[in-house]
């Protein structure tokens, strides 16, 4: 039997980033191919799962999609 995971509604996160990035007109294979040329280990599959709040955000992603995206840490982290 296969578990779902949960989407926790209060991780804002993940529809921030999304939300900048699209603003930004940023398409996820883009922004992969740069967090890649950074070297963080991500595909456009992890990416669709952090943005869906499907999978956590590792630390050096975080980092990294902050400067890709020219933003502040307020931005990504507060509604």
């Amino acid at each position: 039997m296969r578990k779902e995971k949960i989407v926790d509604p209060e991780n804002i996160i993940d529809s921030n980033i999304r939300c900048i990035r699209i603003e930004k007109v940023i398409g996820q294979i883009d922004l992969v191919k740069q967090l890649q040329l950074n070297d963080v280990e991500i595909t456009r599959e992890t990416l669709v799962k952090i943005e869906s709040g499907r999978q956590h955000i590792k630390l050096k992603q975080l980092k990294s999609i902050k400067k890709i995206l020219i933003v502040d840490y307020d931005e990504i982290l507060i509604k």
